[in-house]
């Protein structure tokens, strides 16, 4: 009798706590804290599925590719185009432009890039640009009703930040995977030229490579790119932060390509046995161990011994932060290095310089420039390495050939401005103008070329 009724006293509490419990339960969806729901269905239409197809002309296989069969019979076997297929992930970030960013990897060497939509609706993309450096590419679609999700500011970000990935793993379509941040600033993995990535352990699979990294308040903070262990996840995804992505897409956008240029110092990181030997207690920092003559770093007045700890008002934590610093900036850049010389700080700016061997094409530089292949100047030029920019290569029947450029030719003046080498030619370029007139210098002569 005293068992059944505390069997029964057993049941009737449980009862009232299922009866409690329920409506809990039920509404507990809708409590804006305990979902993602109402956040990405707001992201999720700027998240897109981008799969690319090349072509390989291969010769088909069979006896003739035999060299014993083709020395009777003659001939080979018949060529054929191989279709290759990747599948991979993007952002809209400029609904108005249909500007979309994905990995560079992802549609490298694509004959056709196809864009679809969460809507299903499928459109062809033209590349307007892409870094392999940083592995960013730059798309556009023209579509009317496009989302877009604009890339956010990643160095707000914190360790134990929630974190979404969304991409299309293994062609399966959208797919939403949540977690945190691991870590911040990772560098020297091997995986691409600049490194500073936001580690997650938000699963990241094959095929989410492009796709969005988001806040669980909806900020676009990073761009899925790689993960640790190959062919699947870990639990180690690497994305890169959208400020990053930010600067390169910016010159993607309007140059096609990054035009990187160099600050011209060797450094190491600055060490706590470092930092005791020259008298600080900072131990963060880029220690300048060497400054290259006629560098952006010399002229500046950067001396071997400095150690760099800010850079446009950003902390330098080591040498891998500030070669990605400077590693995003276009030839031509001034920066503003915060240095520490002795103990004393020290605010000095510097400009960004392209590398002596650089070359680039004339249309990148001025539409009228276009067919030629422009460079700096060698040592060994009789008119010395900062005697100009040569036409080092043009395309028979194009303007600059029109024009009356010609391949050895040196261009000394652009609109009656001196010009040493490419960066000073950009800087001329750049400030625009109708017409152009160059002063070319033609093995011992000399002449005016107007190109209008």
């Amino acid at each position: 009798m005293k068992k059944r009724g505390l069997s029964s006293l057993f049941l009737v509490l449980l009862s009232c706590w299922l009866f409690a419990a329920a409506p809990l339960a039920a509404s507990s969806a809708g409590v804006p804290g305990d979902t993602l729901a109402p956040m990405l269905k707001r992201v999720l239409p700027a998240v897109v599925n981008i799969s690319t197809t090349s072509y390989v002309a291969q010769r088909q296989g069979g006896l003739l590719e035999n060299p014993f069969y083709r020395h009777f019979f003659g001939g080979r076997g018949p060529v054929i185009q191989k279709r290759s297929q990747n599948l991979g992930s993007g952002v809209i970030v400029d609904a108005d432009k249909g500007w979309i960013i994905t990995n560079h990897h992802v549609v490298e060497g694509a004959d056709e890039i196809t864009v679809t939509l969460r809507d299903q609706r499928s459109f062809k993309a033209k590349l307007l640009g892409a870094d392999p450096a940083v592995d960013i590419a730059l798309l556009q679609i023209q579509a009317k009703g496009l989302k877009g999700l604009p890339l956010g500011d990643s160095d707000r970000l914190q360790v134990g930040d929630f974190v979404v990935a969304i991409g299309n793993p293994f062609g399966l379509g959208q797919t939403v995977t949540y977690g945190i941040v691991s870590a911040l600033g990772r560098t020297d993995l091997g995986i691409e030229g600049y490194e500073n990535f936001i580690q997650t352990d938000a699963s990241i699979n094959p095929g989410n490579s492009g796709g969005a990294l988001v806040t669980t308040r909806g900020e676009l903070v990073g761009i899925n790119t790689a993960i640790m262990g190959g062919s699947g996840n870990i639990g180690i995804g690497f994305a890169i932060p959208a400020n990053m992505v930010k600067a390169v897409a910016e010159q993607l956008a309007r140059y096609g390509e990054v035009q990187r240029g160099q600050l011209g110092v060797v450094m190491q990181d600055l060490t706590p046995d470092l930092a005791k030997a020259f008298g600080l207690e900072n131990t963060r920092g880029a220690v300048v161990t060497q400054v290259v003559p006629g560098s952006g770093a010399e002229k500046a007045g950067l001396r071997s011994g400095d150690v760099i700890v800010g850079i446009d008002g950003k902390e330098v934590r080591d040498g891998s932060a500030l070669r990605n610093a400077i590693g995003i900036l276009r030839a031509g850049s001034r920066v503003r290095l915060k240095v520490l010389r002795e103990g004393k700080p020290l605010q000095l700016v510097a400009t960004i310089a392209l590398p002596r061997d650089a070359r680039t094409e004339g249309e990148r530089l001025n539409p009228r420039l276009s067919g030629a292949l422009l460079g700096n100047l060698g040592k060994d030029h009789p008119l010395g390495e900062n005697g100009g920019v040569e036409v080092q290569e043009v395309v028979p029947g194009s303007e600059a050939w029109q024009a009356g450029l010609r391949k050895g030719d040196v261009i000394v003046s652009v609109n009656r401005q001196p010009v040493h080498d490419l960066l000073e030619l950009s800087q001329v370029l750049t400030r625009g103008g109708g017409s152009l007139l160059l002063n070319v210098r033609r093995g011992n002569g000399a002449l005016f070329i107007v190109m209008r």
